[in-house]
């Protein structure tokens, strides 16, 4: 029973796997599958030099097939260490609502000690979680000040419009790749929502 876990949580790791890890995972078995077929030509027809030969060359394919599963078994415990930790400190940075990623990396550590030797991974995944938060929150706050000013101007003039919501709101300038399409597709729906009520 303890094996056929093994062998089942094997299998789970090399299917999680990416592909290189699987495709190298596949000549040790070929080559080892040749060198059976060796031995057993060698031992049929007496050729003990073969058989010394094969047999040195069937230890190091088992070897490289153990190494290459080390390998997936290592690779599937750190992607699932990394987003549990991702997932764990992203409920973190919600919950402390901290602009700073040093208090926050601090007192994450401090609450998860045994992160405490991946501080600079930890360090690294708060900043790209907190940027992935302020550009949610831009675009969050973009939507709801787009969709008022569309409804307060009832313009349908889309340059003019932007130019109006720009000099309101000068801090969206810098981005008009996302505030041009959005303005566009708010006032394709405002318009025919003002058609379906004539």
């Amino acid at each position: 029973m303890p094996r056929s876990k093994r062998l089942r949580n094997f299998i789970n790791e090399y299917n999680e796997s990416p592909k290189t890890e699987k495709m190298s995972f596949i000549p040790p078995f070929f080559i080892l599958a040749l060198e059976f077929i060796l031995i057993i030509h060698a031992i049929f027809y007496g050729n003990l030099f073969v058989i010394i030969i094969t047999s040195i060359l069937v230890i190091i394919s088992l070897i490289e097939i153990i190494f290459v599963s080390a390998e997936i078994h290592e690779h599937y415990q750190r992607t699932n260490f990394d987003r549990e930790m991702t997932i764990r400190l992203d409920d973190f940075i919600i919950e402390k609502n901290e602009k700073n990623v040093k208090k926050i990396v601090e007192e994450f550590i401090n609450k998860n000690s045994h992160y405490e030797t991946d501080i600079n991974e930890i360090y690294h995944v708060a900043c790209q979680i907190m940027a992935t938060h302020k550009e949610e929150m831009w675009e969050r706050t973009l939507d709801t000040r787009l969709k008022l000013f569309i409804e307060k101007n009832n313009s349908h003039n889309i340059r003019t419009l932007i130019e109006n919501f720009n000099d309101k709101y000068p801090e969206y300038k810098k981005d008009p790749g996302k505030v041009y399409p959005l303005a566009a597709q708010m006032i394709e729906k405002y318009k025919k929502l003002q058609e379906k009520k004539k």
